[in-house]
């Protein structure tokens, strides 16, 4: 069946999709428009299930609905949405059958087709990790851009993985973000370079083990053409570099803070600097750009587009363009965005900082900080956080279902540090406007009032880019 795969003689090949999300709608389109006979399980039946159903019915595709363990007899090929668990019964009982199981990146990567003007499928550079994977890989796509590339972010941002390998006007190169869900049912994947930006504890519960976490994230530099990219403050990444099977002068390169050693990227006097990809590396460094040029200049973003510029580096992009990219890009809402400055006190949406490591980061970048945290845990512990960040806090806002475990680490870690509990048990807009007025009553003249709530949002909150927007609208309430 292998060679099978490998061709575009798909017609008429059985084929399961397993999921209904956007993921598994766009497989199941491009696979019937490949010519399979396609059957989508999913395991919901509800009203908006049923809507997406009946549209892919009228195109020809089988769908069941409130069925997914269900293989169909025949069945030569599994495709999986990401959120799929490995454990799942439909996967069970694949793997009894002796049928593969793909994910819609492993599907992209087997559809790939040569690039007009060179006569290779366009190379794909791909970012992992727990943290910064869509701020680092719009960074790169934006400085691939400027240096004159067609290009895109894809994967689990912007455009579709599958969506960019079959565009009728190709692209010269992908900017790959790729999720531990997507590494984990990519056995085939082999990019040009990738980069691991760092591991924290994060879906757990999906992978079983933070081991088993970490190897799908590691699975990304296997078979690197030219770099695989690592966090020199991160040393679990840089042992997946040294774990991988990589193809024959690949180099490891770490990107830091500090002033770079040979084959690493990093900060010297504000500028990055990278002495990775020059022709002397041990007694020069190229100039790629300021600090100041990184949006928003804190720690943890330096450290995004650092990663970014090694990864254009490693493709052949020259300095000015990583200095131009850098300056043309725009973050994301709700990612340490600046909100408004009022009598004195700052206010930052980071809504995005959905775990504990995401918003420490966040932490890190401000000092005094009145923290607005709390939402959904997700089965995460509060401690080490909340150790590392008590010298920056000058008060706590807490929020949300799992409020009391932070509470109880800053009783723990930080007892000098108020804690202030408004609008218990409320959703929505007036809960935020009660928090928004708890912590702008706490903050000083010089402070810095943050939104990284270190927890998902859905208890009070439609999701975190509606909690971000709440803020952002209670914040500027408090304005005469």
């Amino acid at each position: 069946m292998g060679d099978r795969m490998n061709n575009p003689e798909w017609a008429g090949l059985p084929v399961v999709v397993a999921g209904l999300g956007l993921s598994g709608i766009s497989a199941a389109r491009v696979l019937h428009g490949l010519g399979a006979h396609v059957t989508v399980v999913d395991g919901g039946d509800g009203p908006g299930l049923a809507a997406k159903a009946a549209a892919l019915t009228e195109q020809g595709v089988t769908v069941r609905l409130g069925d997914g363990a269900t293989l169909p007899e025949g069945t030569a090929l599994v495709v999986t949405s990401p959120g799929w668990a490995p454990d799942s019964p439909l996967f069970a009982a694949a793997d009894a059958a002796g049928v593969p199981v793909w994910g819609d990146v492993e599907l992209a990567w087997r559809l790939r087709t040569p690039h007009p003007a060179t006569g290779e499928p366009a190379p794909w550079l791909a970012v992992t990790g727990t943290n910064g994977k869509t701020t680092t890989v719009q960074m790169l796509a934006s400085i691939l851009t400027a240096a004159g590339k067609r290009t895109a972010a894809v994967g689990n941002v912007g455009v579709s993985v599958l969506d960019a390998v079959l565009a009728e006007e190709p692209y010269d190169v992908l900017a790959v973000e790729l999720s531990s869900y997507q590494l984990h049912w990519a056995p085939s994947l082999r990019v040009h370079s990738g980069a691991v930006l760092n591991l924290a504890p994060d879906h757990l519960d999906w992978h079983g083990s933070m081991e088993a976490y970490a190897a799908d994230k590691g699975r990304i530099y296997e078979g690197n053409q030219v770099a695989c990219v690592y966090n020199l403050a991160d040393p679990a990444t840089e042992a997946l570099v040294r774990e991988a099977d990589v193809e024959e002068g690949c180099r490891a390169v770490g990107f830091g803070l500090d002033a770079p050693a040979v084959s690493n990227f990093g900060v010297v006097d504000g500028l990055l600097v990278d002495r990775a990809f020059v022709a002397d590396r041990a007694n020069a460094a190229a100039e790629l750009g300021a600090v100041a040029d990184v949006n928003p200049p804190a720690p943890h973003n330096i450290t995004n587009a650092l990663a970014a510029a090694a990864l254009a580096r490693a493709y052949g992009v020259d300095a000015k363009a990583v200095r131009d990219g850098l300056r043309a890009f725009t973050p994301d809402a709700h990612r340490i965005a600046h909100v408004a400055e009022l009598d004195g006190v700052t206010y930052v949406d980071d809504s995005k900082a959905t775990n504990t490591h995401a918003a420490a980061a966040s932490l890190a970048a401000y000092r005094p900080v009145v923290w607005i945290a709390g939402g959904l845990a997700k089965g995460a512990t509060f401690d080490e956080l909340v150790a590392d960040a008590a010298p920056r806090l000058r008060a706590a806002v807490l929020i949300g279902q799992d409020r009391q475990l932070i509470r109880e680490a800053l009783e723990r870690h930080a007892p000098q540090v108020p804690v202030f509990e408004p609008a218990p048990g409320q959703t929505g807009a007036g809960a935020m406007a009660a928090i928004v007025a708890a912590a702008a009553a706490a903050a000083e003249k010089g402070d810095t009032v943050l939104l990284a709530p270190a927890c998902a949002s859905m208890d009070m909150f439609t999701n975190y880019g509606e909690r971000g927007d709440l803020f952002a609208a209670a914040v500027r309430a408090l304005q005469p």
